[in-house]
């Protein structure tokens, strides 16, 4: 796979112009695979590698000919995860960690964050909305417990609801477990981070052109450029255009572009720095889902009506919105990061960056209960109609300042080794949200053919002066220290205080008898507090590529802490009379690197409660900090090159999920969590024959979701479980050009990808279809 490398895989061989190698994949599931004929190969080097062979940045070019068996050419393994905060490499890293590297997005196609994330197990967008909502954007669900607040860009928090685009992404490391240490307040489960792409020393372009199914259109171009190669200055540019439907709903649209400039000064220097700049533009027709009408364990919602029980299931590929819907979403990003080197032994980093995120979107969300599903004749289904009364209107605007200083040390005590890293954080986080009036009056769309292109009545759509506005400033102060007592054994120690303060307002309009329209009241509360959040591991080392571990770390999110918004309600767990929310994890693993360091094999046994939970006391119906939830599990997972030319990555996960004190949550009434499979499987491998053409492909299992509890009547309670098979092949036409073809879903499975929480709605897995992309390189 041809690829610009950023500055975190640089290597010790000599740097080569780039060329594109492309990758493919044929359906397979992870299943001992019979040796094949290694991969001859040799590496060419060119003037420009020679000249900047003294620098650690470089841009490769490894060819279907070139020896990739050289270290440090491993298209699917990472050696150590991108944050400065953790300074051993992967194998002695006490904790799981999943590094999804660029060379496997691009070998699946995968364009989106919600896309790569299928790459780990127990890790999906399980959750589609709450009663009429729709989650939109990345609402990645991990270990039992929403994520979407928790996702950082280069390692500052990145907020709002949007979904993600892969163009300007390196790698993506999906850190499982507690992570309060590492980054402060967040999910109880882990935290995900997306690494940029960077200036190198090298000159290159690469482009990816794809066309396919759902009217797919996208082009995407890489492009770096020595400025100075004495001073080590470089610019970047990434541009990404896409104009494309759905394969399975023809009326869904996505539209984007984007653009993403960088500058780099000093790259070959002890003193470095990097100016980024990311823009993006979204105008998208949004997807709400279909009717769960005819599904495995639907009922009818009206004892009057038993027919209903029996009614087939609609067509996955009927579009219950309206065309007047959107979502439009604009994110703007500035980040300036300087790096200095003291010494060979100590570096400090500082990072500042702003960000915006604007989203405005218009959905047309529905419920088919008793009174929304009319059926004037139990006969004839042409004349069963659905109301459609919960146009949901989000107008969102997130912002972010946020300024990061460490520093990183290493120096011996003794006959100790130890690896600091220390570092102060100071963060503000804005979010406010408008409200409309002027949502139009949708006519009752028929449940079997219904029409898009129906007009909606009253159509006005204006704010009508309620909002609401939540502010965070947290200013954070943190330690880690990995200990090292001879070749074999290692201590890891962290420890984060992050002082926060909240406020939120809420302006809404007063009704009632004698009040003028257009009165408008303020709710104003705020809350203050600390956090002590803290990590500590032991790592044994039975040989010099593998280790064996024990881990406890644990996290904590403050009341209001991940939505912005406070409450004074009795019951809700955003009221600040409550204390944080607390999680503690434990965790035994194991990791090995085989063939020489090639192959990375992992397993680990977790444990993780969260306890603060707001319930309420069935006797005097107050509310009590006295939930308690806990799951455990088992993780396998293995990345990386098998021989020569064959490379794989595939993972397992079993969960056990529980409500140990509190109110069960499933509406099914088993004693698990909601959107949380038991079991889920991933795997991906690709195999480069000699005469440049590449075949692979990739198997993908999710156990069954249990939904939550909210009073619905006839939805199905859980979904199925599911297979999901793609494949893969390339051929290299010339040195600077690859074709790709890619095939999803080969068996054309009908599987819910995700469920809503009445269980009224859910979002039907893509299709049967294909691209074909054009992997540009010079």
């Amino acid at each position: 796979m041809a690829f610009i490398t950023s500055r975190k895989h640089a290597t010790n061989t000599p740097k080569q112009k780039i060329s594109v190698q492309m990758s493919s994949a044929l359906a397979v599931m992870l299943l001992p695979l019979a040796a094949q004929t290694a991969l001859a190969a040799d590496v060419a080097t060119s003037p420009a590698a020679t000249k900047n062979e003294s620098s650690t940045q470089g841009l490769k070019e490894i060819n279907v000919s070139g020896d990739r068996s050289k270290k440090g050419v491993n298209e699917f393994k990472a050696d150590k995860a991108a944050s400065v905060k953790y300074t051993e490499a992967l194998v002695d890293t006490p904790q799981t960690i999943t590094v999804i590297k660029r060379e496997l997005i691009e070998q699946q196609g995968a364009v989106t964050l919600t896309e790569a994330l299928r790459n780990t197990p127990g890790v999906g967008t399980f959750f589609l909305g709450e009663n009429g909502s729709t989650s939109t954007g990345d609402a990645v669900y991990m270990r039992g417990f929403d994520t979407s607040g928790s996702i950082y860009v280069d390692g500052v928090r990145d907020l709002g609801s949007i979904s993600r685009d892969m163009f300007n992404i390196e790698q993506i490391d999906v850190l499982k477990g507690p992570a309060g240490t590492d980054s402060g307040r967040g999910s109880p489960t882990g935290s995900i981070n997306l690494s940029s792409k960077q200036p190198t020393l090298e000159d290159a372009f690469y482009s990816l052109v794809t066309a396919g199914s759902g009217s797919n259109k996208r082009v995407t171009a890489d492009w770096n450029k020595v400025i100075n190669a004495e001073t080590g200055t470089a610019f970047r540019v990434n541009l990404m255009d896409q104009d494309s439907g759905n394969p399975a709903r023809d009326e869904v649209k996505n539209k984007r572009w984007a653009i993403a400039p960088s500058l780099a000064f000093g790259l070959n220097g002890a003193t470095r720095v990097n100016l980024n700049y990311l823009h993006v533009k979204q105008d998208n027709l949004p997807d709400g889902g279909v009717p769960t009408i005819g599904l495995p364990g639907y009922t009818s919602p009206d004892p009057k009506r038993p027919f209903i029980t029996n009614a087939p299931k609609v067509d996955s590929k009927n579009f219950y919105g309206a065309m007047t819907d959107f979502n439009k979403v604009t994110a703007d990003m500035a980040t300036v990061r300087v790096e200095h080197d003291f010494s060979s032994t100590s570096k400090l980093q500082n990072t500042s960056r702003y960000g915006k995120n604007s989203q405005n979107y218009l959905l047309t969300s529905y419920r088919t209960h008793s009174e929304g599903l009319l059926t004037p004749s139990a006969t004839d289904l042409s004349t069963w109609t659905m109301a459609r009364t919960i146009p949901t209107v989000k107008d969102q605007v997130n912002e972010i300042f946020a300024n990061q200083t460490t520093l990183t040390a290493q120096f011996t005590t003794g006959v100790i080794a130890h690896s600091v890293v220390s570092g102060l954080e100071f963060i503000n986080e804005k979010q406010t949200n408008f409200f409309y009036k002027g949502k139009g009056i949708l006519p009752n769309s028929n449940l079997y053919h219904p029409d898009p292109s129906a007009p909606v009545s009253d159509f006005n759509l204006q704010r009508n002066g309620e909002r609401t506005d939540g502010s965070t400033s947290t200013q954070s102060a943190y330690v880690f220290d990995t200990l090292k007592l001879g070749e074999q054994w290692q201590f890891n120690l962290g420890l984060r205080a992050d002082h926060y303060s909240t406020t939120y307002t809420s302006i809404s309009e007063l009704t009632g008898k004698g009040i003028p329209p257009g009165t408008m009241s303020a709710l104003a509360i705020d809350t203050s507090g600390t956090l002590i959040n803290g990590k500590l591991a032991a790592l044994y080392k039975p040989t010099a590529d593998s280790s064996v571990y024990a881990m406890v770390a644990t996290s904590k999110q403050p009341p209001g802490g991940n939505s912005f918004a406070l409450s004074a309600q009795a019951g809700s767990a955003a009221n600040p009379k409550f204390d944080p929310q607390e999680t503690i994890t434990k965790e035994i693993g194991t990791k090995w690197d085989f063939l020489q360091q090639k192959l990375a094999f992992t397993a680990a046994l977790y444990q993780t409660e969260v306890k603060n939970e707001v319930e309420q006391d069935p006797l005097d119906l107050t509310y009590r900090q006295t939930g308690k939830k806990r799951v455990q599990g088992l993780e396998l997972g293995v990345t990386g090159e098998i021989v020569r030319g064959w490379l794989i990555s595939a993972g397992y996960a079993h969960m056990d999920t529980s409500v140990e004190a509190g109110s069960v949550v499933t509406a099914s009434g088993v004693n698990n969590l909601n959107y949380t499979p038991k079991q889920t499987f991933t795997a991906w491998t690709s195999y480069t024959l000699p005469m440049g053409l590449m075949i692979g492909g990739g198997a993908r299992y999710v156990d069954q979701l249990t939904r939550g509890k909210d009073g619905a009547v006839g939805t199905p309670v859980n979904t199925e479980a599911y297979w999901v098979f793609d494949a893969m092949a390339s051929y290299r036409v010339s040195k600077n050009l690859d074709l790709q073809l890619n095939l999803y879903n080969l068996a054309d499975k009908e599987y819910v990808a995700s469920i809503n929480k009445s269980g009224y709605r859910y979002t039907p897995g893509a299709p049967r279809s294909f691209s074909v992309t054009a992997n540009i390189a010079f």
